[in-house]
């Protein structure tokens, strides 16, 4: 059981990236490492730990950071006792591939289809780095590269670059990362006027949360408070594929364009259906004020955006479905790797581009896991239970509605659009459990 201290968010053993919004553009790297001797991996998080920002010591102006993460078999190979590993809890000790069926990671999503060594049981350190571009990232890489020195008991197994480009669009063509909370005691600024900041303890381990509560604590206190989990996922998007179906479909191009809103709730600006049903205005999807402040109870049916919408299935903020909204929100983070494939084409080129996902949140199962069984890849909530999410659920043949007076209109036959490469659950630790894990002597 974790003891109540108040309040006050200890910003100061946070890692920045845990809370931090990112800046636009950049370039990015994930790093995945397999500790074969956990001195050395102690060896490497002394090393790391004093070039991790905390949200405290976070200046936007210095345009490099590094965060570290570990999954529950990373936290074994350095040596954290058995008595706390079993105070982490059950989701996370399994790791996201033991998942797979739970979440709805099936057929071609499925682990046995993953790209190695993701989902295997040597994934145990992962690194974040970011920077405003490719060169400046490779600061960053140096910084790691020169941690690892001397090191052979620590193996980089796996790297994945990305990036943001200054529009902020994600391989579909729509801007990405808009909508993120507020949180209270962290002073960051959420980006909807209209909702209430959260509880900490959503999201970071050791605070009270939406249900008053304090979120659990994996055990010791220094371990596991000020900490946060961390869901990493490879999405391949088949750009072609959703261009076709749209454009089969379709009446003229401005009707595709339509379809094209109406799956995912947004204008490819960033302007939501909520404002703008009609047309998109790339005036307010550029604008950082406006282009998320909404909600949806004016439309409980969906004509504005309908209630099975990609965007409105992750928030549905104010309208009325089966859950308490705020008991699963969550920090989502999209980045884009690979090339993209140029507009107007429609056949895919065979390269492969998607995007890395990350979840940040205190409480998997009812964050991540809840959202990807519930909202993602059903639709009871909603009232259609057959449909699940028209761009990232897993379709067989699915169907979308899309409401319309005086006749709504239906789709078929969806294929998968997305589908996930792999994926993991790591624990952000705060600063301070870091070093704890350094000067472990087991």
């Amino acid at each position: 059981m974790s003891i109540e201290k108040g309040n006050a968010l200890e910003i100061d053993d946070i890692q920045a990236a845990a809370l931090e919004p990112r800046p636009t553009p950049y370039a990015g790297a994930y790093l995945a490492l397999r500790i074969d001797d956990r001195r050395q991996g102690r060896e490497l998080l002394r090393r790391l730990t004093p070039a991790l920002d905390s949200v405290a010591a976070f200046d936007p102006e210095r345009q490099v950071s590094l965060a570290v993460a570990l999954s529950f078999q990373g936290l074994k190979a350095l040596g954290v006792p058995e008595e706390s590993l079993a105070t982490f809890p059950e989701e996370f000790r399994e790791g996201m591939a033991a998942r797979a069926e739970y979440i709805g990671d099936i057929g071609e999503s499925a682990p046995e289809n993953w790209e190695g060594p993701l989902g295997s049981k040597d994934v145990h350190l992962v690194l974040g780095g970011l920077a405003p571009d490719a060169a400046r990232l490779e600061t960053v890489l140096l910084l790691v590269r020169d941690a690892l020195r001397d090191l052979p008991g620590v193996v980089a197994i796996w790297q994945q670059d990305v990036h943001v480009g200054p529009d902020e669009k994600e391989p579909f063509g729509f801007r990405d990362s808009i909508g993120q909370p507020a949180i209270e005691g962290t002073g960051i600024p959420g980006t909807n006027p209209y909702e209430e900041p959260l509880r900490a303890g959503e999201f970071i381990t050791g605070y009270k949360d939406e249900t008053h509560g304090i979120t659990p604590v994996p055990q010791p206190e220094v371990l596991g408070r000020n900490g946060t989990y961390v869901a990493f996922r490879k999405l391949h998007t088949r750009v072609a594929d959703f261009r076709q179906y749209l454009r089969d479909r379709a009446k003229d191009p401005a009707d595709e364009e339509l379809l094209a809103a109406k799956f995912v709730g947004r204008w490819p600006s960033g302007a939501p259906l909520a404002l703008t049903p009609d047309k998109d205005d790339p005036e307010l999807g550029a604008d950082p004020a406006r282009n998320n402040a909404f909600m949806y109870g004016d439309d409980p049916e969906g004509l504005k955006c309908p209630v099975g919408s990609h965007a409105r299935r992750m928030n549905p903020r104010d309208a009325v479905v089966t859950g308490e909204v705020r008991l699963h929100r969550m920090i989502r983070r999209g980045t884009t790797y690979g090339p993209p494939l140029p507009k107007g084409v429609l056949e895919d080129d065979g390269a492969d581009r998607g995007i890395m996902f990350a979840f940040v949140g205190a409480h998997l199962d009812r964050q991540f896991e809840f959202v990807q069984r519930q909202w993602v890849n059903d639709g009871k909530f909603i009232g259609s239970p057959a449909e699940r999410d028209p761009l990232i659920g897993v379709n067989d043949d699915g169907g979308f509605t899309v409401p319309r007076q005086p006749i709504r209109r239906r789709f078929k036959g969806l294929p998968p659009f997305v589908v996930n490469r792999g994926g993991e659950y790591c624990f952000m630790p705060g600063l301070s459990a870091l070093r704890w894990i350094a000067d472990l002597d087991t």
